[in-house]
Formats: C-alpha cells, sequence, structure tokens
C-alpha cells in the first residue's frame, strides 16, 4: 500500500466514553439496557476515563477527538450521558467535542437536543434504530427530532448496518435501503453515516441514490472488522474526500494503529487532510465549539 504524507492536525470523529457510575457498575446497567448488555457483557471490551482517551490521542500524535453518545434506550440515561459528555468537554474543551444522545421517539427529546446544544454540543449521535426501538424507515415519527436538529443547526450520527456479510455483535438492521427512506422524507437533514454508511456509498453509482446523498458523509468507524483498506480508496473515488471522516471507534479499535492503517490505505494525498481533519471540523463545527 501506498502512505501518505501525515497531514498536521488529525481529528478521530468517532470515539465512545462512558459516565463513571456506568464503568464502575457495568453489571447494573448491562441488565437496565439490552443494547449495552450485548456489546458489553464480555469484560474483554474495554471502557476508558477522559484521560486515558487524551493519553490514547497523544501517543497517536491525534488533536482532538469527537466522543459519541451511546444509544440508550431510556431518556433518562440519555441525560446521564449527555450531563457527563457536557463536563468532559468544558474541562477538555480544546481536545474533546461531543454528540448528544437522544431516543427520537422519547417526549422531550427536541427540549433535549436544544439544551444539549447549548451546552456545546456539536450534534446528534450515535443514534440507532435497533437499539433504541424505531425504525428508519418510518421517518414521519422521527419529525421532532429532525426539526429539532434543523433548529439548532447540528449533523446527525447514524449507526449503519450492512445488509450483506458477516454477522457481529452490535451489526444491527439499518441497512442503506431503510437509509435512503430516511433520506428521501429528510432531503435537508445533515448525516453522517456512520460504519461507511452500511456500504451505501457503493451504490451511489445509481443516479437516483446520489441525488439522495447529497448532505451524507461517511465515517470509517471499526473498518477492520469490516472492509480491507481498500475502502478508503475506492470510497474517495466514488463521492470524493470531501464526504469522508476518519473515525475510529476508540476503545473498540486502537487510534494509533488504525490512523497507521489509514495513512496506508491509498487514500489520495490531496485528500488527506480533509479526510482526517478538515471534513469533521467543518461538518461538527468544532472551531465554534471549542
Amino acid at each position: 500500500m501506498t502512505s501518505v504524507s501525515r497531514p498536521t492536525r488529525i481529528i478521530d470523529a468517532h470515539t465512545h466514553l462512558f459516565p463513571p457510575e456506568i464503568v464502575r457498575d457495568r453489571a447494573e446497567f448491562l441488565e437496565r439496557d439490552s443494547w449495552f448488555g450485548q456489546l458489553y457483557a464480555s469484560p474483554v471490551i474495554v471502557m476508558v476515563s477522559p484521560e486515558e482517551m487524551i493519553a490514547s490521542m497523544d501517543e497517536a500524535g491525534i488533536e482532538m477527538s469527537v466522543i459519541c453518545g451511546w444509544p440508550w434506550r431510556d431518556p433518562g440515561l440519555c441525560r446521564i450521558q449527555n450531563d457527563f459528555l457536557a463536563d468532559v468537554h468544558a474541562r477538555f474543551r480544546d481536545r474533546l467535542a461531543w454528540l448528544a444522545i437522544v431516543n427520537p421517539l422519547a417526549a422531550g427529546c427536541a427540549e433535549e437536543i436544544e439544551r444539549c446544544a447549548n451546552l456545546g454540543a456539536s450534534g446528534i449521535g450515535e443514534l440507532n434504530a435497533d437499539a433504541q426501538g424505531f425504525a428508519w424507515e418510518e421517518p414521519a415519527i422521527l419529525g421532532a427530532m429532525v426539526e429539532a436538529c434543523r433548529a439548532c443547526d447540528v449533523p446527525i450520527l447514524i449507526h449503519c448496518s450492512e445488509s450483506v456479510g458477516h454477522a457481529y455483535l452490535g451489526k444491527g438492521t439499518a441497512t442503506p435501503d431503510k437509509i435512503l427512506r430516511f433520506l428521501e422524507a429528510c432531503p435537508d437533514s445533515r448525516v453522517i453515516a456512520a460504519h461507511w454508511g452500511g456500504g451505501l456509498p457503493f451504490f451511489e453509482m445509481m443516479p437516483e441514490v446520489a441525488r439522495l446523498t447529497t448532505n451524507v458523509v461517511y465515517d470509517s468507524a471499526a473498518s477492520t472488522y469490516l472492509y480491507t483498506r481498500n475502502v478508503f480508496h475506492v470510497v474517495e473515488q466514488l463521492v470524493g474526500s470531501g464526504r469522508i471522516v476518519f473515525g475510529s471507534d476508540y476503545p473498540l479499535l486502537n487510534q494509533k494503529r488504525f490512523l497507521g492503517r489509514t495513512l496506508t490505505s491509498s487514500l489520495s494525498q490531496a485528500g488527506i487532510a480533509d479526510v482526517l481533519a478538515n471534513n469533521a471540523d467543518r461538518i461538527f463545527k468544532l472551531t465554534r465549539n471549542t
């Protein structure tokens, strides 16, 4: 694989942190939320502190990370997560940005989005239909969430799933056809489709799909579980480097190792700075929120 020169700034646009009470009392929350229970039942799946995340970033040479909210079904747990991430951002404003989490079906969803935007949230997500009990292919029920995100000018990070390939914990069923139903109904929504959109960029060779995805960017989270490293080059050729953001899914994946894989992925030299920093800075308006 051909390496590219490392850009001066690197932003990891997809990471995860949990409040200390959840880290400390993991067993309690395994029972309170079934999706968390599926993915974090094994003690091998680690959770880290903000300080450990920053140490990982320093080792990898990453300037800033964007922390995603966990897709709790209970809006009370969403609020606990949001309060924690708002506090983390306040303490490490120049290193850690954050996305708020809501259940789109919950009463008060719009008010929580507005509250979190006022606390400095850079977006909403990682929303997960399977975890939170809604359906992307039924966009009418998501109207309050969509309108609140538009009013607050924040993008939506969506957990996406492949319709083919191997099964794995957390895969889910948010496949490209379902995401396209949402995009068709909500064309003005700014969307980050996690995990390469479940393969959605490959369908952009179809003109009718390309017309629906003009406001979509794709993140690379968990790539090593899903694709060969050529995925960066192929998606760049299909949609352009301006619609890809580097995301590791740390601590699920090691930031330094995954960054090294990205730098040797045959991305173009012209596009590497956009993928590794500029796009995330623009989409999440990180300069505004630091």
